[in-house]
């Protein structure tokens, strides 16, 4: 097809007649009899053109004009009329017409101005497609921060997983931040306006889990006084984050496997379905499939949550990222308690650069905490990288210091750091730095 058109014409002949037209030229249509039902068919982001008669009963092609015009002023309105005179084809491109064709007309007459206005539609749909993908790609580099490859394809499978609903599992090291993760998935998906509902599994105690999960109805066991409203009916429409899922007890997994395919549940001591729909995201350290084989969690399960899986790279995987993030948790720390944080010295940054870091970046932002209070220098231990390693972490993170502070200027960073430019090409492709990356919005490039 080559795009969407209605036409608008209380006259049911010339209304055939044109969709007629358009259709064998390969245009899908909707005829309306008047501008009110025309209206119900357009939102903002409709992907074609309205044609439309002028002299209608009700409301007629310029009033149609106006409230299209409110709706989006770059929606493509071309206006029909047997009446038509030049005094009322200047009012109506004054107010936003497209075009102006006067009847008679031929019918290339007409297919000619539909191409061109689904031509303009087109465009302006691809160009707000593609703002709002930048606008999308900023808001979530401001959650999951980085500059390292590892993250750059994080975000990435984050936002194309966001997009859908299936079920999530993630994998990653405690303290890489999986519940961040998780947020983010919620945050960035259709879900976004409903609960995002976070239970840690290894914190309830078994006995307390079905009331938790399931709720319960008053008298349902001994303590319960009044009716509760369980975690999964509370993300009803949003999202259900179960972090550490594979300390969920075995009985709670069979009843978890039921929700999942039968889309209810019923709260404790009640025999009421209630419907539920959420996505579940799942969080764990080590491999489920383990924990399956181990007979400690269910097959059937670890298949339901596991449709989709993201693996979030440990720290010690993403060296380049160290500087960067310690400096941001650091600047926060300083910034809630009122001061402002101590540079760090090259020595402080190698001993950063060369931990291994086991608590990932829950204990980078300990040690940023720590040197923004001023309680002590960070002294992390050297961990087992090489000598080559340290190095090359500490290549890029220098690296990425002048690109940001030269705002990816690339002769500046070449006089800064005193490099030939195909040195510096070399060193930015082999640490996977991006020049745009560093770019101010809305710069144009110099070279």
């Amino acid at each position: 097809m080559s795009g969407r058109v209605i036409v608008v014409d209380d006259e049911a002949a010339i209304r055939e007649a044109v969709q007629q037209w358009l259709e064998l030229s390969g245009f899908r249509v909707q005829s309306c009899a008047g501008a009110e039902q025309a209206l119900t068919l357009v939102d903002r982001d409709f992907p074609g053109v309205v044609v439309s008669d002028v002299r209608m009963p009700g409301s007629d092609g310029l009033q149609l004009l106006d409230k299209l015009v409110a709706l989006d002023r770059d929606l493509p309105v071309i206006l029909i009329t047997g009446h038509g005179d030049v005094p009322m084809a200047v009012q109506a491109l004054r107010q936003g017409a497209y075009d102006f064709i006067e009847k008679p007309f031929t019918p290339e007459r007409l297919l000619d101005s539909v191409h061109r206005a689904l031509d303009k539609r087109r465009l302006v749909c691809e160009n707000r497609q593609l703002r709002q993908q930048v606008a999308f790609k900023d808001r979530i580099e401001a959650q999951l921060l980085g500059v390292s490859r590892p993250m750059e394809s994080l975000r990435r499978q984050v936002l194309e997983l966001a997009a859908t609903s299936v079920n999530v599992l993630i994998r990653g090291d405690t303290g890489s931040g999986k519940e961040r993760v998780a947020r983010c998935l919620h945050d960035f998906s259709p879900r976004a306006g409903k609960p995002f509902v976070a239970l840690n599994c290894a914190a309830i105690p078994e006995q307390l889990f079905e009331s938790e999960l399931f709720g319960h109805e008053s008298g349902a066991f001994t303590g319960a006084q009044g009716k509760r409203v369980g975690r999964i009916e509370h993300a009803d429409g949003g999202t259900l984050f179960l972090d550490e899922v594979e300390s969920l007890p075995l009985a709670q997994q069979v009843k978890l496997l039921r929700v999942l395919q039968e889309k209810t549940l019923e709260r404790l001591g009640s025999n009421k379905s209630i419907r539920v729909d959420l996505r579940v995201i799942g969080a764990v350290k080590p491999d489920l499939l383990d924990e399956v084989r181990a007979g400690r969690f269910r097959e059937d399960l670890y298949y339901r949550l596991n449709v989709a899986s993201v693996q979030i790279p440990p720290l010690r995987e993403r060296r380049e990222d160290i500087a960067l993030l310690f400096e941001h948790f650091a600047g926060q720390a300083a910034q809630r308690n009122g001061r402002e944080a101590p540079p760090l010295t090259p020595g402080e940054l190698a001993r950063l650069l060369g931990h291994d870091w086991p608590g990932n970046v829950r204990e980078l932002i300990n040690a940023a905490e720590r040197h923004a209070l001023g309680l002590s220098a960070p002294q992390p231990e050297v961990g087992s990288q090489s000598l080559a390693e340290q190095m090359e972490a500490f290549e890029a993170q220098c690296l990425h210091n002048a690109l940001q502070r030269c705002q990816g200027n690339i002769a500046q960073v070449m006089a800064l750091l005193q490099l030939p430019r195909r040195t510096l090409n070399e060193k930015m492709q082999r640490h996977g730095l991006q020049r745009a990356s560093y770019r101010p919005a809305g710069s144009v490039d110099e070279d």
